[in-house]
């Protein structure tokens, strides 16, 4: 059964690593926000795999805070938020 949990945490760790690349490369400000929406989704995602692994219900509870600090900081930046500005196209001297 150990197989199991070096497959999952193997895959959460490329989940990981690939939402972070998004939330450094990403274009805009809301590229970045939903990467970071998916990286607390990916670290609830790792706690709950540890939770099952050790059969420790206690990080539970810091499963339950994320989601609920998440929303609320998801909520706040969008609502607030400053739009991008969009660099010019073209080359030299175009308008």
């Amino acid at each position: 059964m150990t197989w199991v949990w070096v497959i999952a945490s193997v895959l959460i760790s490329a989940a990981a690593g690939i939402t972070m690349y998004r939330m450094l490369a990403g274009p805009s400000t809301l590229d970045r926000l939903v990467s970071l929406d998916t990286l607390t989704a990916v670290t609830m995602c790792g706690i709950g795999t540890w939770a099952a692994y050790s059969q420790d219900s206690s990080v539970t509870y810091a499963m339950a805070a994320m989601a609920l600090i998440s929303f609320v900081g998801t909520v706040s930046v969008a609502r607030f938020r400053v739009r991008d500005v969009e660099k010019p196209r073209g080359g030299r001297g175009s308008r």
